[in-house]
């Protein structure tokens, strides 16, 4: 960017300073990894220092000056006691026509804030700068209404007074490389809740320029990067400590170990302890030190799925008082209307199967819909074969009879009403659901799916679960999103009926459900079991997590909210007032405590073998056979298809398991 450019642009810009601070830092003082908030001015005005920004070094002795935006990172080094300004601001193109005259004097592959320049310099004449800092202190510390005008006009002044200096000594501006920064980052927080949405934010970049050149830059995407950097750290502390499962994952930002260890697999082609026991045996062989690479990019990989983290609790990543983070916005319950179109009438029968890659019906399981006609009812174009659905983010045009549907992580309620998707996001292995989609093509995570992908598909109709999919696909075809997580099952269930005019079919499927619920509970109390309490555990030797929700997964919602059984007293107090996901984490020596006469285990490959525990044996529950493994990827979703399918195994397994005695 030229000198005019950055004139031209402070000339049309409107601005907002944001703090002011005057700082000191002692002899041998050393700040890290300090990401700017907003765009910022350092100025040193006495003593020595070294200012690293996004890893370039400037040699700050007095009456140095360094700019750069949002995002950078900053680390401070003081070889002698350091005094700096330190000022905080926004900057934005005011008119729409001067935003796009900047944004088409861009190369396309640059597209960076005018405002986010990196430079430093030591002024010609720095007592002018230093002069305008000082009244700008002054004047920020005052804070009346009529102070903070004083401070606008006094940073126009110090502008004013940089850019002539700048001109004066053609002081060499350069970008800031939004991948470089990203990458630097994810090296240095992979331990924490990382985000597409937050770094596009945090770098000032859409998300989807952003994640497109940073593929084009690395050949990954930057989750599938952030998860590449997650399992080398994970690897070296397989190797080289003690440390147990649950707490490596902890370290490597991963809160759900059981996740942590499938995602591991799917990637490295061994569970966690097997690879540990694997790469031991081969030092001890060799007898001499692994070398591990960890090279920022270009890793060779088996590219596998990878799910959300945990449908029922997100990531907890670790903070620093150095990051101010975006706060997720908490979703609203979808106000879908009602929508029918005449759809031709079927047979009593199921669905018919069309050729693999069309979006229609399927042949499914009993827990499919069959085809009905739906009264009409929604605002239809019979002219044009579209409906305008009612949606959370406004009215949506989406067709008739959608043929080419893409759907992220709603796939259970989709394969339920009998539509076979052409594209969807990773399913687990044992997904009750999974072979119905079977010659469906992948788009990777549900929360970041390859937006390229999605575009040589041509689809026809979008649905998404989350606000950061919708943006990043809207564009492409007509989206809807399901706020699910504040939806019940049904709910969930009838607005994506209403989607494809498939009301109806959601009121039978429902019924069913119902039905069968009903059924389920009265041959369990038949068998003197449904007055029984049940509890269920997830975990290893060293500690156990316990259900204390009805919608933490693993099984809560058939077992206690469907087929309403109790849990033990303590558990069932949490239960009944507790309406999200929930769970408490407890030592295995006061685990018995909490067992009811049945007990539920949610396991995965490479979960601990917990045979010779005493502890664990001692539980009348577990002595007496009424142990019941449940598989993580089978109780992982709480769409309709898969509650059905684990009421059944729920209640078979019951039935199979000992009397209490």
């Amino acid at each position: 960017m030229q000198l005019n450019e950055q004139m031209h642009s402070w000339n049309h810009a409107a601005v907002k300073i944001l703090d002011i601070r005057r700082i000191v830092m002692e002899a041998g003082e050393i700040q890290e990894s300090y990401l700017l908030p907003a765009n910022a001015f350092i100025y040193s005005i006495r003593g020595a220092a070294q200012l690293i920004l996004d890893g370039k070094t400037h040699e700050a002795q007095r009456f140095c000056i360094l700019h750069s935006g949002k995002g950078s990172s900053l680390d401070i080094r003081v070889s002698e006691k350091f005094e700096y300004y330190l000022l905080f601001y926004r900057a934005f193109l005011a008119f729409p026509t001067h935003r796009k005259t900047w944004r088409l004097s861009q190369p396309p592959q640059v597209q960076v804030a005018p405002f986010s320049l990196q430079y430093g310099f030591t002024p010609s004449n720095p007592l002018a700068i230093l002069r305008y800092f000082g009244e700008l202190e002054k004047a920020w510390d005052q804070a009346s209404r009529l102070d903070l005008l004083q401070v606008k006009s006094l940073f126009y002044q110090f502008i004013h007074e940089l850019l002539f200096q700048l001109a004066e000594q053609e002081v060499r501006t350069v970008l800031p490389d939004p991948i470089e920064q990203s990458l630097r980052y994810i090296q240095q927080h992979y331990r924490e809740q990382v985000t597409l949405d937050f770094l596009a934010e945090q770098f000032n970049y859409s998300s989807r320029h952003l994640s497109m050149q940073f593929k084009r830059k690395t050949g990954h995407s930057p989750i599938d990067y952030l998860i590449q950097t997650r399992l080398t750290k994970a690897k070296n502390l397989l190797v080289r400590s003690d440390a147990t499962l649950r707490e490596i994952a902890a370290e490597v930002g991963y809160t759900d170990v059981y996740y942590f260890s499938r995602i591991f697999k799917k990637h490295v082609g061994l569970s966690p302890t097997l690879y540990q026991r694997k790469i031991r045996d081969q030092t001890l062989a060799e007898d001499h030190p692994l070398q591990f690479s960890e090279s920022s990019i270009g890793w060779r990989w088996k590219r596998g799925y990878i799910d959300y983290e945990n449908h029922y609790q997100y990531i907890d990543g670790g903070s620093t008082s150095m990051k101010r983070r975006k706060a997720s916005s908490s979703m609203i319950l979808v106000a879908l209307l009602s929508i029918t179109m005449l759809l031709s009438a079927c047979s009593a029968g199921t669905a018919t199967t069309a050729a693999t890659g069309e979006g229609t019906n399927t042949n499914s399981s009993t827990s499919t819909a069959t085809s009905s006609s739906s009264e009409s009812g929604n605002q239809t174009n019979n002219e044009n074969g579209t409906r305008t659905i009612s949606t959370v983010k406004g009215d949506v045009v989406v067709p008739a009879n959608p043929k080419r549907v893409v759907v992220l992580y709603l796939q259970g309620d989709v394969v339920a009403l009998g539509i076979k998707p052409i594209a969807t996001s990773d399913v687990f292995d044992g997904a009750a659901y999974k072979n119905e989609l079977e010659g469906v093509n992948s788009l990777g995570t549900w929360f970041e799916p390859n937006p390229e992908a999605v575009i040589d598909l041509d689809p026809d109709l979008i649905i998404v679960p989350s606000e950061e999919t919708y943006t990043l696909l809207k564009d492409i075809a007509p989206t809807v999103y399901v706020p699910y997580e504040k939806m019940t099952t049904e709910e969930r269930l009838q607005s994506i009926a209403s989607i494809f005019g498939k009301e109806q079919e959601a009121d039978v499927l429902i019924d069913n459900l119902n039905s069968k619920v009903e059924e389920s509970k009265k041959t369990l109390a038949d068998a003197g079991i449904l007055d029984k309490t049940a509890s269920i555990v997830e975990g290893g030797l060293k500690e156990m997590v316990i259900v204390e929700s009805k919608q933490y997964g693993r099984g809560s919602q058939a077992i206690y909210e469907y087929l309403e059984m109790k849990a033990p007293e303590a558990v069932q107090k949490k239960i009944d007032v507790v309406s999200d996901a929930a769970g408490s984490t407890l030592s295995m020596e006061v685990l018995p405590e909490y067992m009811g006469d049945y007990v539920f285990r949610s396991v995965y490959e490479g979960a601990d073998n917990l045979n010779d525990n005493p502890i664990w044996n001692s539980i009348p529950a577990i002595k007496e056979g009424r142990l019941i493994e449940i598989d993580f990827d089978f109780f992982y979703y709480s769409d309709i298809y898969s509650i059905n399918k684990q009421i059944d195994f729920v209640v078979e397994h019951l039935l199979a398991a000992s009397k209490v005695k």
